[in-house]
């Protein structure tokens, strides 16, 4: 729909791109009789003008402007960028229409599917076209345009198909059958851990994608990051043979990464693999979309309007009537919601499969271990700990999870055990090495006389023993075996084999050739402890990813988890040790839903100055089902409030976000309040 805004006739014709009483420059080129409306979308970034505009198409562009190709258009005094949405015979005004300035490229680069995607998007997210499509489209980079045949090359025949992966599944040929046939069935797969490289989780994507080609048409791969990427290539490669695949991330540069898009866009590769850019490839005849593990935060756009993958392939597969799975070694609450309300089938395995699969789990300090000695029981690295890495070395490599980087990342005070903090910025003190004082990790001040304002302390103690230190400690505790560490600044793909000690932060482990043979989780509680919605849900998520990784009990596999509060039942350590991470996502939604808390709702934070929260909740029009929490404190003079609505009031909320976005925006107000709907964490 077009308009011309409400800021007054001459501002709203200019933002228009119409002129009061245009005149034909001498020499300037006729409007084409053929469609001479192009209906577009002007990139203005303001969201009271996020709708197409009409602009008249010269001669000379009749062939270029279609469709879906970028254009430079006039806009209030300025040349913007445009993507033509329509082509018309008539238009909706009766004035003369300002002419497309140039057609920036004649390519197709929106399609009509990613467009209708991109329109869900916006507007489940209270957010803009424009914004969508900046995250749907890369840059154009036009030596990549032209170095890149338009016609796709022919392929060699596929290999023969395999699925071994899915075997472990009972209803896993099924779901290939109908992708196969052409159907669309959506799933949510439990998937098992292995260290076979034909039954890993990246074979179980690659064998999945490859049933979708054998049958005619493209698929969509989404991972979290590029070591993801990378293992996903290996098992596509050995799926489909050369040619057939994609690499689209955003770290690729600008060429590499239009190239790739180019690739899908043009048919030279029937399936497309990448981190969250590539969740808009236009894949042609879309027949599978796959994400893996819903829960990693990676999977967060951060750019407005904020979307998760999930949302944006979920709308790309209706549009598409494409078949889709998600897949992970632990479901997060948002799928399991998709699966209560029977969008997504649970595909998952028996459990003589999942004990057949999985490494033995015990945690330190249960059973005869605190009777023995409760103190080492509860320590950093307990005896039981110690003992399993021992006896593991004598067979391959044990991998240790700290939860964080550095050398002593946060302290406390001796005696009272209240966390050490600064006193001119209250931020957390650590140590950055063995020796030195500690210093402050927000504004980096250095405390050499520390005094703790509860009891008058001055001693300090670790909270957190960072893998620096953790590394530090097990060389000392196991002499002449290597220690390898992966984390920040050092993130490894694979551990040579042979007994190694590999300490890493979660989320950077690397792979061992024939899995671990043993894994310590240290100082569990740190995740549990985090001050978020989703806590227990991402301990488990990491200690999975982790357990994973082990060798199956079977082959000698064994995983300790150490530091968790063994006084109270913990519900992630429970779904570890039976590894039934589906009972924890329906307990963990069970909670949500007695909370009114998403995915069982829809949330929406709104935040700002004080004064605009207040503004903003006297102008918000919400739904008569709406609760509104705060607003509170958030940070250095900014203020949040929190609005839940039930789910099918989702819409309506988001349709009156958007306007009280485009109100301030027409407003020109110079402290806008900033909106997110469904964030992963409502008090980040």
């Amino acid at each position: 729909m077009t308009g011309t805004g409400d800021e007054g006739e001459q501002l709203a014709l200019l933002a228009a791109g119409r002129s009061r009483a245009p005149r034909r420059l001498a020499g300037a080129d006729p409007t084409t009789a053929e469609q001479p409306v192009a209906l577009v979308q002007v990139d203005t970034g303001l969201a009271h003008l996020d709708r197409p505009f009409e602009y008249s198409v010269p001669e000379s562009m009749a062939d270029g402007a279609r469709p879906g190709v970028r254009v430079k258009v006039r806009f209030a005094g300025q040349d913007l960028d445009g993507w033509v949405l329509a082509r018309r015979d008539e238009a909706e005004h009766s004035g003369r229409l300002t002419p497309l300035r140039r057609v920036v490229s004649p390519e197709p680069v929106l399609t009509d599917a990613v467009l209708d995607a991109a329109r869900e998007v916006a507007a489940r997210y209270a957010g803009t076209l424009g914004d969508v499509l900046r995250l749907a489209v890369p840059p154009r980079h036009a030596r990549a345009e032209q170095a890149l045949a338009v016609e796709p090359p022919d392929l060699p025949g596929l290999p023969a198909a395999d699925a071994v992966a899915w075997a472990r599944y009972p209803a896993g040929e099924a779901y290939l059958a109908r992708v196969r046939d052409g159907a669309a069935p959506a799933a949510s797969v439990l998937a098992l851990p292995a260290v076979e490289d034909d039954r890993t989780w990246p074979a179980l994507l690659a064998q999945a994608v490859g049933t979708c080609v054998a049958g005619g048409r493209g698929a969509l791969v989404v991972v979290p990051d590029h070591r993801d990427v990378v293992r996903v290539e290996a098992a596509l490669g050995a799926a489909l043979g050369p040619g057939r695949h994609v690499r689209l991330t955003a770290d690729q540069g600008p060429q590499a990464r239009y190239t790739a898009f180019l690739k899908a866009l043009r048919g030279h590769v029937p399936v497309v693999v990448g981190t969250r850019a590539a969740a808009f490839a236009p894949v042609r005849d879309l027949g599978l979309v796959v994400w893996w593990d819903d829960g990693d935060d990676l999977l967060d756009e951060p750019r407005a309007p904020y979307p998760h993958v999930r949302e944006v392939l979920l709308a790309r597969a209706r549009r598409e009537g494409a078949a889709l799975f998600t897949a992970g070694f632990v479901r997060s609450a948002a799928v399991a919601d998709l699966v209560a309300r029977d969008v997504l089938k649970p595909v998952d395995a028996p459990r003589d499969a999942v004990r057949s699969a999985v490494a033995s789990v015990r945690v330190a300090g249960e059973g005869t271990d605190r009777d023995r000695d409760p103190a080492v029981a509860a320590a950093h690295l307990p005896t039981v700990a110690w003992r399993a890495a021992k006896e593991a070395l004598t067979s391959g490599a044990v991998l240790v999870q700290v939860p964080r980087r550095g050398y002593l990342p946060s302290l406390a005070c001796q005696t009272c055990r209240r966390p050490a903090r600064c006193p001119v910025c209250s931020g957390p003190l650590s140590l950055t090495g063995p020796q030195g004082p500690p210093g402050c990790r927000w504004c980096g001040r250095v405390e050499t006389r520390f005094a703790c304002p509860a009891c008058s302390g001055t001693r300090l103690r670790s909270s957190v023993v960072g893998a620096r230190r953790t590394a530090e400690e097990l060389g000392r505790a196991f002499p002449g075996v290597p220690v390898e560490r992966s984390g920040a600044g050092t993130v490894l793909d694979t551990v040579a084999a042979g007994p190694r000690l590999v300490v890493s932060t979660p989320g950077a482990e690397p792979v061992a050739p024939d899995g671990y043979a043993a894994a310590l989780i240290l100082d569990a509680w740190a995740l549990l402890d985090r001050p978020t919605l989703d806590a227990g849900e991402e301990a488990l998520r990491r200690w999975c990813s982790a357990a994973a990784l082990v060798r199956p009990a079977s082959a000698g596999g064994r995983v300790v988890l150490a530091g968790a509060p063994t006084h109270v039942p913990v519900a992630a350590a429970e779904a570890l040790v039976r590894w039934d991470p589906a009972w924890f996502a329906e307990r963990e939604l069970t909670e949500r839903r007695d909370l009114a808390l998403p995915p069982t709702a829809r949330l929406a934070a709104l935040t700002g100055s004080r004064a605009a929260i207040t503004a903003a909740l006297e102008e918000l029009a919400t739904p008569p089902s709406a609760r509104t929490l705060g607003p509170l404190p958030h940070g250095e003079e900014r203020w949040r409030v929190l609005v839940t609505v039930p789910v099918e009031d989702g819409p309506a909320l988001a349709r009156e976000l958007l306007a009280l976005r485009a109100r301030a925006s027409a407003r020109k107000d110079p402290d806008p309040v900033v909106v997110r709907v469904d964030p992963r964490d409502p008090t980040s």
